[in-house]
This record gives C-alpha cells, structure tokens and sequence, in this order.
C-alpha cells in the first residue's frame, strides 16, 4: 500500500511538472486537420493516427500498430492499437478514444484558425480540442505519468483503442469489436467523451441516447425540368420532401411517427430527483448554450427529459437543386433530406428505422418515388452504478475535484459504448471533462485548460485505484 501510494503520488507529481509539455503536444494533434468526412482530409486522418501511434510506443506501450478497416462500400481509416498486460490477477483497463474531427466549416465564425490551436484565457481553442483529441491525450498523458512514476509498469493491464471514424458513424470499430472481440478481452472501459454538467462540478455520464441517421430521397421528373414550361404539372421534389418533414412531428415536437413511443423507458424517480436537484439554471442555458428566443420541445417535461431520455428528430440539411448565386428557375429532378432520430432505452435501431421508413413511405406525395437509407445507427446505453469501477472514478473525481460527483445522462450518442457492452461483455466508465459551452461541432470549439489538468490526474487517480 506504502509503495501504491508513493507511486500514485509521483505520477500526479510529474503530470503537473510536465503539463505545458502536454499542452504543446496536444497542439500538434490538433494541427492535424484530421477531418473524417472529407475525401480531401485523407491523408491527414492517416497522419493523425500515425502521431497516436508514435506517442503510445514512445511512452512504453507495446505491440503498438495500426488496424485497417473497411466497410462495404469504401476504405476506411486505421484503428490504433497498443497495449501493456503485465500484471496476472490485475484488472485489464480498455481505453477508448477517436482522433478524427468533425468539418470546421463556417470557416468566418471562427476567430482564430480551426486548425492553428490558441489559447485565449484559460481554454485552448480548435477543431477537436474537446471532442476527442484533448480528451483522448489526458488518457495517454495519464498512462505516461503513471509509467514513469512506476518505473515502466502500470497499476494495471491496459489496451488502447483509438479510431478515426467516430465522427461518420464507427463502422470500422464496431466490425472490429464484433469480428476480433478478443484481442480487446478487458474488464472495464474507460470512455472520455463527455462533458461536466458545470464548471468545476464532477460528473459520471451514465447514460447516452441511441441514434439512427438516414437520408430520405425523394424523386420526381426524370431530369431538371424549367419551372416555367413545367411548374404546375410536373412534381417538385423539394415540395414533397417539405411536405414529408412537416408531418414528422408536431409544433410541440412530439414525433408523430405511429408506434414510435410505445417502448420508451421512462427514468426512474430516483434519476429525475437527481436531474432535479442539479444547479441548472433553464433561462441561462436558453441564452448562452442554445442561444434562442425560446426553448422548444415536448410540454410537460423538464430539459434534462427533453435532451437525455425522450426521443427526438432531426433534420440536418437538404441538398440538392440550384443552390449558387443568383436564379435559375429549376425543377429538381431529385432532392434528399438528411434526418436524425434520437434513441432512448428499450428502442432499436431497427425498429425505429422501419418505422420511420413504413411512415415517410406512407405520406409520399402524388408523382414522387421516395427512398429512405440508414446511414449509421447506435443503441441507446444506460450503465449501471453500482459497480466497483465507477465507485473508484467517483472517488477520483471528487478528490480532484473537492466535491461530490453527480450522475447525468447525455443526450448525444458514442455507439461504441453499445458494442462494448454487446460484444466484449464490460461496463464503460464515461468520464468525460468537456463543458456545456466548448462548442462541440461548432465554431470557437475548446477545452477548458484547467478540466484538461485535472482530467489527467483524476483518471491516474482511478488507474491506481483500479489497480488496487
């Protein structure tokens, strides 16, 4: 126990002496334009997942290497592999993280470069810095610390497991996860890809909301026609697709897909009494998170209800037509809609998807022929409390943090959370460090440094105490 303890201590020791190095390393992964869902980003995904790799072995990882994936209809980019299992009887730790990023576009909302890193007061400012690269490096800079506090050894087993997909849908992990389970056999995952509920307040998210994305098609005339030798007779697809949309979902937002809320599992009383009792302010987030005249939603339940435990849709973009300057009075030949649901426990994918799909077909408006594609999907994840895992990260939390961690729900969705509970049989640990202004997917992205700092000791913390 004497030496647990003087190693622990150690290791907080040196990630604090070494933080500004962390920080400069952190900035080099983020120049890595690292963009998952262009073509023209390629190469520079493949780079970042080679920096991953470079920094695992150099810590003292072992059997570092690079997976390709592929799905169906395309390559994909590499998984990052490493591990250190050198402890019979210790537990094996899997940690999980993604260093692909999502489109930086508006490019003129940003103040500063999305893909030059700056620091402004006390929070670093870039596309990825949060959502994952930020979070992803606390775990390797955590396991760097420990290693060398412990003399090359760790308090316990580990794998690493980073993709470069999460931000398209994780197709290649999630194969990997089904097909090769065993090269991940680990007791407990750690995820670190959430957020603070507040400011210097410790959270555990417990629970994430599923997912299904698709792409509605809809088709009318053969080709473009003029809009004014054919408006009038020939279909619009855009109309339809409007059409189509505005019977989706009433002015409340209750879904008004049929069936659609037969299996949802309501949160226990003991959950919405915690939701309750969190320091939420519901005029505050109106004005500094959403930034709208008004919050919309289902009558009758809170917030926390609406983003955490009720199914939602929606709509992402419609391309397609004559979007460039000026006019040019076309008829589209065809237009698609991209659409999002939001899954809660007890719904599937799947079932959610035929149903979506048996309804848009069912209203598709005279003369347009409609398709309706899953693009990628997840399952909705609650995870159980009462384990010694997420008793060690409460602990580790509120020693870093001086107070008590509260449990929440996130609204958004890590599928890789499903497949590990599906496929390898372990609980996740999401402790995550963002927080509810860093811009996730948005313009002005950022991590607060200080949540950078203490994510890398509270999760050395929970690795000792892993470990013990």
């Amino acid at each position: 126990m004497m030496g647990e303890t003087m190693a622990l201590t150690a290791a907080v020791a040196f990630a604090k002496d070494n933080g500004d190095r962390f920080v400069d390393e952190l900035k080099a992964l983020l120049r890595i334009p690292s963009v998952s869902t262009a073509p023209e980003h390629v190469g520079d995904v493949r780079r970042a997942a080679e920096f991953c790799a470079a920094e695992l072995t150099r810590i003292g990882l072992e059997h570092v290497r690079l997976i390709e994936t592929s799905t169906a209809d395309r390559a994909g980019y590499p998984l990052v592999y490493a591990d250190w299992l050198h402890i019979p009887g210790k537990p094996t730790v899997l940690c999980y993280g993604h260093y692909d990023v999502q489109p930086a576009e508006p490019l003129d909302e940003w103040k500063s470069p999305p893909f030059e890193p700056e620091i402004r007061g006390e929070n670093i400012y870039a596309r990825g810095a949060v959502d994952d690269k930020g979070q992803m490096w606390m775990h390797v800079k955590a396991l760097e610390a420990l290693m060398v506090a412990g003399g090359g050894t760790l308090p316990v087993n580990v794998r690493v497991i980073l993709e470069g997909e999460e931000e398209v849908g994780g197709e290649g992990i999630a194969a990997f996860v089904r097909e090769h389970g065993e090269q991940l056999k680990a007791d407990v995952a750690l995820v670190s890809d959430t957020e603070l509920f507040a400011d210097g307040l410790p959270t555990l998210c417990v629970g994430l909301r599923g997912m299904i994305y698709t792409e509605i098609e809809a088709r009318g005339p053969r080709t473009d026609l003029h809009s004014g030798m054919y408006g009038g007779a020939a279909p619009n697809p855009f109309v339809a697709l409007a059409q189509i949309i505005a019977k989706l979902k009433d002015e409340d937002g209750k879904i008004l897909v049929p069936g659609l809320y037969e299996k949802v599992q309501k949160p226990t009383d003991d959950e919405l009494k915690a939701w309750k009792a969190l320091p939420f302010d519901e005029e505050h987030y109106r004005e500094t998170e959403v930034g709208s005249t008004v919050l919309t939603g289902e009558p009758g339940f809170s917030v926390m209800e609406r983003t955490w435990a009720r199914p939602t849709l929606e709509v992402h973009g419609m391309p397609g037509g004559f979007i460039g300057a000026g006019a040019k009075t076309v008829i589209p030949a065809k237009a698609t809609a991209k659409v999002s649901l939001r899954l809660v426990p007890n719904m599937t994918p799947a079932e959610t998807f035929a149903q979506l799909k048996g309804f848009v077909e069912s209203i598709r408006p005279k003369g347009i022929v409609i398709e309706v594609r899953m693009l990628h999907s997840g399952d909705p994840i609650v995870v159980s409390t009462d384990n010694e895992f997420v008793r060690a990260a409460t602990e580790a939390m509120r020693t870093v943090f001086g107070k008590e961690t509260v449990f929440v729900r996130g609204g958004g969705s890590i599928p890789i959370v499903g497949d590990f509970v599906r496929h390898l049989k372990i609980p996740t640990v999401m402790m995550g460090f963002g927080l509810p202004d860093d811009n996730l997917h948005a313009p002005n992205e950022k991590f607060h440094l200080p949540n950078f700092h203490r994510g890398i000791e509270s999760i050395i913390r929970w690795l000792q105490a892993v470990g013990a």
